[in-house]
């Protein structure tokens, strides 16, 4: 059998092994392309291993160049200084820049510099960074930020993420890095008892809610022993107001076909225990299998939670897996207002948190925490024969075994970091501020004339819409939170309402002072104002409102 060829470009090792076989460079090392000659067997099975030498002057060459990866101490010595300066510029303008910008460009001239073989200096790359990502866009670090969900910004956890991609730890198991996976497991714990489990509870840190919440959907799915044949009788029962990732996550988990019940709210748009109650009944009696609850512990619609207790007591007498969302909400529980609201939440069989959002870190920060942690190994655990060695001292669960993920960026520093340093205190009485802001705009909103309010804010979400006069309300709202002048001057034509929808856009897009976003419940459209940043304070409430308040002025007198 004759020897083949295996192609190896722009690497160039001395001894690698495939199968079990070492294989070595041949002689001819002179261009990029090299050849390696592929040991044939004998009639006895043996390898006929050919040795080679390497071209030394070529590796010099290549490691010469290579070496540009490892900057010199006057290449760090410039990048910290500038990337800091960088830093705390942005830092200190955060709460002065506009919390919205939207140019006609939306950074299309980022890709007039596109990568390429050399490299520029850090001065251009910094500014590019400047013109084309941090100024355009939402600035989601802006007390002005009421949009969506808040999230992020806070300083100290990007000093976590900083020291953690230096020190370049491997934190999925725990013996590649004890103390990273021992923080881990230290922050699951710490989050549930925040929450109220048991001490048998676990979990793991995620990028987000979204994958948490696939992770609750598995382990719920493996816990209730369901198999393929049973999807399409099994059913899930959630409220039109339920995250549309939980609907993600059942299809990714291979389970579209099984049956969604929205189960009827009250008048706070909650879901009614006794609804579901009867759904369940309605369901069994049918034949089909109730299966899992998803509630909410803060909304992303109206920020309301639904009846913990009682939705528990419902899953318990019927046997069903009760999963709680609280991505945005639970980190309430941290605060005095906010355990009053989410009592129960100790009561669910799996939970999901996001510390990207009421924790105030960086995007990519979700936790999943399961009440029983024994259920997570076997929906997510695996092995290979290339891991046997890291389970020779597994003296922690690891988090490789217990989640979606093997490689796993060292999440937890970006959390530990900050808790350590400030403490818990702050953060409670940041969430207290976050309630009673929101309490006090939906206090202030109720005296603007024309002015419609949704329910009082459970947690620090408040919705409202404005009724003009004359026109249609809903094509109002929605040309008031994301159209240009243009395309709204033409839709309202010969309307009463015409101007004062262009006043609207030109204020609250156009000069992006604030930003707030626009929802649709029971058809309606409404607008949210939702108090999520460590940066928002009574000052910034008050500002929004004066905006608010100079567009409906300048529409009424118009």
């Amino acid at each position: 059998m004759r020897p083949g060829l295996i192609s190896v470009n722009a690497f160039l090792l001395t001894q690698f092994r495939v199968h079990g076989a070492s294989y070595q460079l041949s002689k001819d090392t002179t261009t990029m392309n090299h050849s390696v000659q592929v040991p044939a067997s004998n009639t006895n099975g043996q390898h006929d291993v050919r040795k080679n030498s390497v071209n030394q002057k070529f590796l010099a060459e290549l490691e010469q160049k290579a070496r540009a990866l490892e900057p010199t101490q006057e290449e760090l010595g410039e990048l910290f200084t500038k990337v800091e300066r960088y830093a705390r510029r942005h830092i200190s303008n955060v709460c002065e820049t506009p919390a919205f910008v939207k140019s006609k460009e939306r950074s299309v001239e980022l890709l007039s510099s596109p990568i390429a073989e050399a490299g520029i200096s850090l001065d251009d790359t910094l500014q590019l960074l400047y013109d084309y990502v941090d100024n355009e866009g939402l600035n989601s670090g802006s007390p002005r930020y009421l949009g969506y969900i808040p999230s992020g910004g806070l300083p100290h956890s990007a000093f976590g993420d900083f020291l953690a991609a230096i020190g370049g730890r491997y934190a999925g198991v725990f013996h590649s890095a004890p103390g990273a996976v021992r923080m881990e497991n230290m922050l699951i714990r710490w989050m549930a008892e925040v929450v109220g489990y048991p001490k048998g509870a676990g979990g793991y840190l995620a990028s987000g809610g979204s994958i948490a919440n696939l992770s609750a959907v598995i382990t719920a799915r493996e816990a209730s022993g369901l198999r393929g044949a049973d999807y399409d009788r099994a059913v899930i029962y959630m409220t039109e107001h339920t995250h549309h990732c939980v609907d993600k996550a059942l299809r990714i988990a291979g389970m579209g076909s099984s049956i969604r019940r929205r189960v009827a709210e009250d008048d706070r748009y909650r879901m009614s225990a006794e609804a579901l109650e009867k759904t369940i009944a309605a369901d069994r009696a049918s034949g089909l299998n109730p299966w899992l609850i998803v509630a909410s512990a803060g909304t992303t619609n109206m920020g309301t939670v639904d009846p913990l207790e009682d939705i528990a007591s419902v899953a318990r007498s019927n046997h069903l897996w009760f999963h709680i969302d609280g991505a945005y909400g639970a980190f309430f529980a941290l605060c005095p207002e906010g355990q009053e609201v989410l009592s129960g939440m100790d009561q669910s069989n799996s939970l999901v948190l996001d510390p990207h959002k009421t924790l105030f870190l960086p995007f990519g920060t979700g936790a999943l925490l399961v009440r029983d942690q024994e259920f997570l190994g076997p929906a997510h655990g695996g092995r290979g024969e290339y891991m046997r060695d890291m389970d020779s001292d597994a003296h922690e669960l690891s988090p490789a075994y217990l989640s979606p993920e093997l490689s796993k960026h060292f999440r937890g520093l970006r959390m530990w970091l900050p808790l350590k340093l400030l403490g818990v205190a702050p953060f409670r009485s940041a969430l207290s501020e976050k309630i009673h802001l929101a309490r006090y705009a939906y206090e202030r909103l109720q005296s603007f004339e024309g002015v419609q309010i949704g329910p009082s804010p459970d947690l620090s979400i408040v919705t409202f819409r404005y009724v003009p006069e004359k026109g249609d309300a809903n094509e109002f709202n929605l040309a008031l939170i994301d159209n240009p002048a243009e395309r709204i001057m033409k839709r309202w034509q010969d309307r009463d309402a015409n101007e004062f929808n262009l006043a609207l856009i030109n204020n609250l897009h156009r000069d992006g002072r604030v930003f707030l976003t626009s929802t649709r419940i029971r058809g309606t459209v409404v607008l949210r104002l939702a108090v999520g940043s460590f940066r928002t304070h009574l000052e910034h409430i008050d500002e929004a409102l004066e905006v608010l308040s100079e567009h409906v002025t300048a529409l009424k007198e118009s």
